[in-house]
């Protein structure tokens, strides 16, 4: 076994001094490790631990086998759920939406003390079933964790809740709307109010959490080797523009298959990135065919290299991609929504073997705590507006265990959103700013 890098065993340690604590260091630097090594050393009641399904067994179980082999775990999905938390295993990992579940039969808490959430950001909206479930089922432990390497990707408010599952208020106090007026302001952006980040947010919410929060950034704990992040672009035929060009001006573009409205200037940016990657979606949800010609560009960079891993966002760019994978002989596998967990864990275990030359992948099913590090390059066919998914999908090769350059390729149309969108998610602006304010300089850019 390994031993734990320096940064870890300080982690695992700031864990076991402290009932409550946030732990914020980048993807890739083990977090998971330093939580379970804690638990060991504290060990007394049993551990709960909430995480994204596609990693419950291929991050959760794997390291738990690997770093402390003494310590037993179960997985609780929908089928095995009450066995597994009726059973005498030490740990319990089971996905984020249990927690309705759980708070229904909260007497299967019996003997738990420790409570785990892994991507606390899937409970920011405090508003949510999940969320509510989730506080409430927080009061039945002594000791409580929330991991993420991308706490406040959109906004601050988005900490408060998960905050609150943690502490109960203490520090972020009870109230949102009380939270919200002293780190956002209220401004009209063209279209609607949304709430935007004082410019000292971030310090006022760092003072606060100091005393529970923990963080650590890759490249300061661990020798990365070099990762580059380039684009390459696409030119969009004549025809495809001048639709491109209809549908930002219009809201409505007339095709030989048929007719896409947009009822409202958000679906028209959705639209218009659609359009450039190669079909629109229609009222029917059936695919209106536009062109490919970018998946010609991806899958030749897929084809130079030993291992790779593409991000897609529609269905239309997997089957596009997946068909000339076949056509070429290229080895390949898919993550999205529809592949189990256990299958993910598979997929995961043969890139890492060197079985695969490339697996497709959606961010939101592939973006969390899952290792590929035999591929070295990212490729993304088409941006995606979520700056966690962008940060935590490309952190899959950049990650503790890499010992080669990496590199992220991003595709993009000329002259279209695809790029103002990837300059947010780099961190161009200040900070990742949801469609509204694209949707504002389409609007001043048509005025």
């Amino acid at each position: 076994m390994h031993e734990a890098f320096e940064h870890q065993e300080i982690t695992s340690d700031f864990i076991v001094k402290n009932p409550y604590v946030l732990v914020t260091s980048d993807p890739g630097t083990g977090k998971t490790r330093s939580v379970i090594d804690a638990y060991a050393k504290r060990k007394n009641g049993r551990m709960l631990v909430l995480a994204p399904l596609s990693i419950l067994e291929a991050s959760w179980g794997d390291d738990i086998k690997k770093f402390q082999p003494n310590l037993t775990y179960a997985v609780a999905y929908s089928k095995n759920r009450e066995e597994a938390f009726l059973g005498t295993e030490d740990i319990v990992i089971t996905n984020h939406d249990a927690v309705k579940w759980i708070k229904k039969n909260y007497h299967v808490l019996c003997g738990f003390d420790t409570l785990v959430i892994d991507e606390f950001t899937a409970f920011k909206n405090k508003d949510s079933q999940r969320s509510k479930a989730c506080l409430k089922i927080s009061e039945a432990f002594e000791y409580r964790i929330a991991m993420s390497g991308t706490p406040n990707s959109n906004t601050i408010l988005d900490i408060w809740h998960p905050t609150l599952i943690v502490d109960g208020g203490e520090r972020l106090g009870h109230r949102f709307y009380s939270f919200r007026s002293s780190v956002c302001t209220s401004r009209f952006n063209g279209f609607a109010n949304e709430w935007c980040d004082k410019p000292d947010a971030q310090e006022i919410v760092a003072a606060a959490l100091s005393d529970i929060n923990i963080r650590y950034e890759l490249e300061n704990c661990i020798d990365m080797p070099e990762q580059s992040v380039r684009a390459m672009y696409v030119q969009l035929p004549k025809k495809i523009r001048q639709q491109y060009t209809d549908l930002t001006e219009d809201s409505v573009l007339y095709t030989a298959a048929g007719t896409v409205n947009a009822v409202h200037a958000g679906a028209r940016v959705k639209k218009l990135l659609q359009l450039c990657t190669g079909a629109i979606y229609d009222e029917h949800g059936d695919v209106v065919s536009v062109h490919e010609e970018r998946y010609d560009l991806v899958m030749q960079l897929v084809e130079q290299r030993a291992q790779s891993l593409v991000a897609f966002n529609w269905r239309h760019e997997k089957d596009a991609m997946v068909k000339i994978a076949e056509k070429l002989g290229i080895s390949y596998a898919v993550i999205d929504g529809s592949v189990a967990a256990h299958k993910r864990k598979e997929i995961v275990d043969r890139m890492q073997a060197g079985q695969l030359q490339v697996v497709f992948c959606h961010p939101q099913s592939a973006g969390h705590g899952l290792t590929m590090t035999k591929a070295k390059t990212v490729i993304w066919a088409s941006p995606t507006y979520n700056a966690e998914h962008y940060q935590q999908f490309n952190r899959r090769i950049y990650r503790a265990g890499q010992t080669q350059k990496t590199e992220i390729i991003q595709i993009a149309a000329k002259d279209t959103w695809e790029t103002d969108v990837y300059n947010k998610l780099e961190g161009k602006l200040e900070k990742m700013e949801d469609l509204l304010s694209i949707l504002n300089q389409l609007h001043i850019n048509r005025t």
